[in-house]
C-alpha cells in the first residue's frame, strides 16, 4: 500500500482568477512541480488539449496525469447530453491512466462569481440531492465502463458544499460515485474533515490537501464575501504553513488506518505575490512526506 503525491498547478496558473498568476507560465509550473518531486499533476486549462500532445507534454517533465477538473451540467442536461459533453475528457483520461475525473456540478454554482457571496450558494432539499445522485450514478457507471472513475468534488459556492450535502449525495448515489475529499473546502464550509473521512472513507477515491487561514476566513464570513474574495484574500494555503489551522497528521493517520492508496494532491489557490508558488508548493510536499512517514503511509516514487 502506497500513496502518490501530486499537485494542481493552480498556484502558478489560477483558472478562476488568471490575473493573479499572469506572470507565470505553465511550462515553468511543470518544471517547478517536477523539480520539487511531485509524481503527478492535475490537468490545467492551459495544457495541450489533444491526448497525444498532452502525453508528450507530461512525459517531457516526467510526471503522470493525476486527475483534473470536469465542470458538470447534469442538473440541467439530459444524461445522454452530459455523456456527450464529457466524453472527450473521459476518453483522454482513460488513455493516460488518470485515476479519475474530478467532477462537480457547475450549472448552478456561484463559485466563479466574485460579486456573489458564498452564503447565496444553491442549497437543495434532500429529495433534490437524492434525485441528482441517482442520475449521477448512471453517469458514473458510464465513465467507469470507459475506464475512468468519477470522483465528486464538494466545492464552496456549489450545491454540494457542506457535510449534510455530502451525506445526502453519498446516500442517494451508488458506489460508482466516489468522493473527492478536500480538506480546505470542508473546513471553509464549517465541516469537520475527520468526521467526513470517518463516515465516508470507503467512498473516498481522491484527496486534495490544503489548509485554511482562519483569520482570513473569519473576516470573509463577517463581510459575507464570495469564494473568489476568499481566494484573492489568501484563505487557502498548503499543508505545513504555520498560518494554517488543519492538523494533517491526524488525517494521514486516518488514511493509513483505512488503507488508502490513491493520490494526495496539494491544491491551494493563492496570490503568488504573497505566497511564492515554488516555495509554498515545496513546503506542502515536504510536510506531506514528513507526516506520511510518521503515519507509516508509504509514498510511491
Amino acid at each position: 500500500m502506497a500513496v502518490r503525491l501530486g499537485i494542481s498547478l493552480i498556484a502558478w496558473q489560477n483558472d478562476d482568477l488568471p490575473q493573479l498568476t499572469a506572470a507565470f507560465t505553465t511550462e515553468g509550473a511543470m518544471e517547478d512541480a517536477a523539480r520539487i518531486g511531485f509524481a503527478g499533476v492535475e490537468r490545467g486549462r492551459r495544457m495541450p488539449g489533444d491526448t497525444e500532445g498532452l502525453r508528450a507534454y507530461l512525459d517531457r517533465y516526467g510526471v503522470a496525469l493525476c486527475g483534473g477538473w470536469c465542470s458538470g451540467n447534469l442538473m440541467r442536461a439530459a444524461l445522454d447530453e452530459e455523456k456527450a459533453a464529457v466524453r472527450l475528457q473521459v476518453d483522454q483520461f482513460a488513455a493516460l491512466n488518470a485515476p479519475c475525473i474530478v467532477y462537480a456540478e457547475c450549472s448552478n454554482t456561484v463559485q466563479g462569481e466574485i460579486a456573489t457571496p458564498v452564503s447565496q450558494r444553491p442549497k437543495l432539499s434532500r429529495d433534490e440531492v437524492t434525485g441528482y445522485g441517482a442520475k449521477l450514478t448512471e453517469l458514473a457507471k458510464w465513465t467507469a465502463g470507459r475506464g475512468v472513475t468519477l470522483a465528486y468534488h464538494h466545492h464552496m459556492g456549489s450545491m454540494i458544499q457542506d457535510a449534510e450535502d455530502i451525506d445526502w449525495l453519498m446516500e442517494g448515489s451508488g458506489p460508482e460515485v466516489t468522493l473527492l475529499f478536500d480538506t480546505g473546502h470542508l473546513w471553509f464550509a464549517g465541516a469537520d474533515p475527520l468526521a467526513v473521512l470517518d463516515k465516508w472513507g470507503d467512498r473516498i477515491h481522491h484527496v486534495h490537501f490544503k489548509t485554511v487561514r482562519q483569520q482570513v476566513l473569519d473576516r470573509l464570513r463577517a463581510r459575507d464575501g464570495s469564494f473568489l474574495d476568499g481566494v484573492a484574500g489568501g484563505v487557502f494555503s498548503v499543508p505545513g504553513d504555520p498560518e494554517g489551522c488543519i492538523d494533517f497528521q491526524q488525517i494521514t493517520d486516518r488514511l493509513a488506518a483505512m488503507g488508502y492508496d490513491g493520490w494526495i494532491v496539494v491544491e491551494a489557490e493563492q496570490d503568488p505575490a504573497k505566497s511564492p508558488p515554488f516555495e509554498y508548493s515545496r513546503m506542502g510536499h515536504d510536510h506531506l512526506r514528513e507526516i506520511c512517514a510518521r503515519s507509516n503511509l508509504a509514498i510511491a516514487d
